[in-house]
């Protein structure tokens, strides 16, 4: 079966020198297990785990697909296999279950808040993912309703404050329309008058970054009239947290983008346990005489 060697080394980073507890206490033999959700929200990388489970020896079914509504108590995943098969990719599988399923939960209730006022608006995640868990985070704000932002470096440009201090927006941007017109090109601005430059530069996304409401909304009005509407994406960053977000919803604002999305991971709560085998007893009437 074809499995992603990022899970196989997640894996291996907790069974480097085996699973001792489970091949001295417990005897092997068929066993059947189920994964529940301990709380209500959106369920993700279900198939992840699906593929740590079958990759140590056990099948497991998927009741709630990546991206389901699940309520506290549901059953997500039934397991069967070699009870050491079962035992050794639990806590693999739970710790990517639960991690994605946190950053899920959350994108969507704070993409919910942002629909409520304006429907246009998204929530969008940073770059400031788990080393090594990328992939997984990002797919986890997708499964959430959520935007996922760059991936790495080299899928748009983003040029920021500390670039702006070895050239000029001008030639930021002229040069990387030359290096390649499929890519976005987007600016980090942090005021109004280089707002309206980023704009005259050619820039596809200004992002407002770490500028308060009033200083949006003010930078907004001055570049309606002249440059919005005319394909200008506009994005706000900094500081922005689940308690303030609403604020953010501004009219002309397009994205939203959260780091607390995946560097400030609440786990979703989910457990395994393992169905109790049934036992056969053999019963002795005593009769007095």
């Amino acid at each position: 079966m074809a499995i992603s060697p990022k899970l196989i080394a997640y894996l291996e980073e907790d069974i480097a020198g085996g699973d001792i507890t489970t091949s001295v206490r417990v005897p092997k033999g068929k066993t059947s297990a189920f994964i529940i959700a301990k709380e209500d929200g959106v369920i993700a990388d279900m198939s992840e785990a699906k593929d740590i489970f079958n990759y140590c020896g056990a099948d497991a079914e998927i009741r709630k697909p990546d991206g389901s509504r699940v309520a506290k108590g549901d059953i997500v995943m039934d397991i069967s296999g070699d009870s050491h098969a079962v035992l050794i990719a639990e806590r693999t599988a739970l710790n990517i279950i639960g991690r994605m399923s946190g950053i899920a939960t959350k994108t969507a209730r704070i993409s919910a808040k942002i629909k409520k006022i304006n429907p246009r608006c998204n929530v969008a995640g940073t770059r400031k993912t788990s080393p090594g868990f990328r992939e997984y985070d990002k797919k986890a704000i997708a499964l959430g309703g959520g935007d996922p932002h760059r991936y790495n470096l080299s899928d748009a440009f983003l040029i920021k404050d500390n670039h702006l201090e070895l050239c000029t927006v001008a030639d930021a941007v002229a040069k990387a329309k030359a290096f390649s017109v499929y890519k976005k090109v987007e600016i980090e601005v942090e005021n109004t008058a280089d707002a309206l430059a980023a704009a005259a530069a050619g820039a596809d996304i200004i992002m407002f970054d770490n500028m308060t409401p009033e200083m949006i909304k003010s930078t907004i009005a001055a570049l309606s009239e002249k440059y919005l509407g005319k394909g200008i994406t506009i994005e706000v960053s900094g500081g922005i947290r689940e308690d303030n977000v609403t604020d953010y919803v501004i009219a002309g604002v397009d994205r939203i983008s959260m780091g607390e999305l995946t560097h400030s991971v609440k786990n979703f709560d989910v457990s395994l346990d393992v169905k109790p085998a049934i036992k056969t007893v053999n019963l002795v009437k005593t009769v007095k005489i």
